[in-house]
C-alpha cells in the first residue's frame, strides 16, 4: 500500500492541503518565535534531560525553531542541528508536494526500511556525540 504525503480524497483546490499544512507550519513557528522557549516556564523540560541530565535528540529543538524564527540560523545550528536539518527537509518536500499538487500529480513517501534504520542510526549517533566532552558543540 502506498502513502501519500496528505489525506486522500478530492478537493477543488489541488493546493489546499500543501497550503493548509504550511500554514500549521507558520502557525506553530510564529507561537515558539513569540513565547520564548529560552525564558523558563513557557514549556515542559525535556524528561529525558530533567532525569537523566541526558539530552535527547529533540533537546533544544524549540530553541532552535525560536532563533530560525528570528533569522538567526548560527543561533538554531548551535541549539539543535538536527532540528534545522529537519526544517530544511520539510520545506524541501513541501515546495516538491505544492509544485505535484498543481500539477495533479501525488507525492509519493515511501521509505523502505533502511531508510528508517539510518535515520535512527543519525539520531543515536547525534544524541550520543552531543553529550560526549568533545561534542559538546552539538548540546543545547
Amino acid at each position: 500500500m502506498s502513502h501519500y504525503l496528505g489525506i486522500h480524497g478530492a478537493s477543488a483546490d489541488p493546493n489546499a492541503r500543501p497550503a493548509a499544512v504550511m500554514a500549521g507550519v507558520v502557525a506553530a513557528f510564529a507561537y515558539v518565535g513569540t513565547v520564548d522557549p529560552n525564558e523558563p516556564g513557557h514549556y515542559p523540560v525535556c524528561p529525558l534531560l530533567r532525569l537523566t541530565g541526558i539530552s535527547c535528540p529533540g533537546c533544544g529543538g524549540l530553541r532552535s525553531a525560536h532563533a530560525f524564527a528570528h533569522g538567526d540560523i548560527a543561533a538554531a545550528f548551535g541549539s539543535n542541528a538536527v532540528a534545522v536539518i529537519g526544517y530544511v527537509a520539510f520545506a524541501v518536500l513541501w515546495a516538491l508536494w505544492m509544485v505535484r499538487a498543481a500539477a495533479g500529480r501525488p507525492v509519493r513517501i515511501e521509505p523502505k526500511p533502511v531508510h528508517w534504520w539510518a535515520i535512527g542510526a543519525v539520531l543515536l549517533v547525534f544524541t550520543v556525540v552531543r553529550n560526549l566532552p568533545f561534542g559538546s558543540a552539538l548540546a543545547p
